[in-house]
């Protein structure tokens, strides 16, 4: 493997862990939220990931087999969650339903909390596996020196 392909897979994580961020930081700001566009209380979302080859197939066919098995990952989607509303007894509330239920999304600020915990530290691993392939590449240019 050679210092690019360390980079494009560290970038790849880069970019999954960036865009899971992205999604729990929507969904705490949306925990109150009763009604959206769509109609009805925002859903509470997750992304998807798939593993996804860093070479091309003409490259797999040029390079040895050590490198042929070298995958980065990619963001599939973001998809909405199933779980049901939590239903709140609230009768002032404009959005308030005839017997005076609010719906309100089932997000838990623990759950999206450990889950932003566990995506900072994927993101904090990329970046350290970045530095070094950086550190890497100049002391090889240092030994051509």
């Amino acid at each position: 493997m050679d210092f690019m392909t360390a980079l494009d897979i560290g970038a790849s994580g880069l970019k999954a862990q960036r865009a899971t961020l992205n999604v729990i930081s929507m969904n705490m700001a949306n925990i109150r939220t009763t009604k959206t566009l769509e109609g009805g209380p925002y859903q509470r979302k997750s992304v998807s990931f798939e593993s996804s080859p860093v070479y091309s197939p003409f490259d797999e066919a040029m390079h040895s087999q050590l490198n042929r098995d070298l995958h980065g990952v990619k963001v599939l989607g973001v998809t909405a969650d199933q779980r049901p509303f939590k239903q709140v007894y609230e009768p002032h509330h404009p959005d308030a339903n005839e017997f005076g239920y609010v719906y309100y999304p089932d997000i838990n600020v623990v759950e999206e909390m450990t889950y932003m915990m566990n995506a900072t530290r994927g993101y904090e691993a990329n970046v350290q596996t970045i530095e070094s392939v950086k550190q890497m590449f100049n002391k090889a240019l240092q030994i051509g020196v």
